[in-house]
């Protein structure tokens, strides 16, 4: 459930993201748009949807290799 609200929660950002990068074009400011996408928020929001995804493929092995299966 966690991994389902978070990644959800990062969408919503990155669709925000992307109405603000259509309007900097829209208004011809193309210059912004690229700073906005390579330094900006836009980056931002790809970096940590990135890194979830990473996370939750990595397995569910615990911090000592582990498996978190809790109590047996």
């Amino acid at each position: 459930m966690k991994y389902a609200r978070q990644t959800q929660e990062q969408l919503d950002r990155l669709d925000i993201s992307l109405n603000k990068l259509y309007m900097l074009v829209k208004r011809g400011e193309q210059s912004e748009a690229l700073r906005f996408m390579k330094e900006g928020e836009l980056k931002e929001c790809f970096d940590d949807l990135q890194s979830i995804i990473k996370l939750s493929s990595t397995g569910t092995l615990g911090a000592r290799g582990t498996s978190q299966t809790g109590t047996l």
